[in-house]
């Protein structure tokens, strides 16, 4: 799971597993498998952050390479 915050600054989680999407336009926009979408404060980059901060966590991109290693493939 990941914490974002509303627009209200109310903080709830996330389960990062059914995230399908985060875009910004300007509000960044967390869009899950089933369709749903939430609106929060924090950055597209402080999402994805959580992102795979989380999944490393629970060793589901393993721990071979550094988070800055992944980032600088994109």
């Amino acid at each position: 799971m990941i914490k974002v915050t509303r627009l209200n600054g109310k903080s709830y989680n996330i389960n990062a597993l059914y995230i399908e999407m985060v875009e910004s336009h300007p509000d960044t926009i967390i869009t899950l498998t089933n369709g749903k979408k939430y609106v929060v404060a924090e950055s597209e980059d402080e999402v994805k952050d959580a992102i795979i901060h989380f999944y490393r966590s629970v060793n589901v991109l393993g721990f071979q390479k550094d988070v800055e290693d992944f980032e600088n493939e994109e």
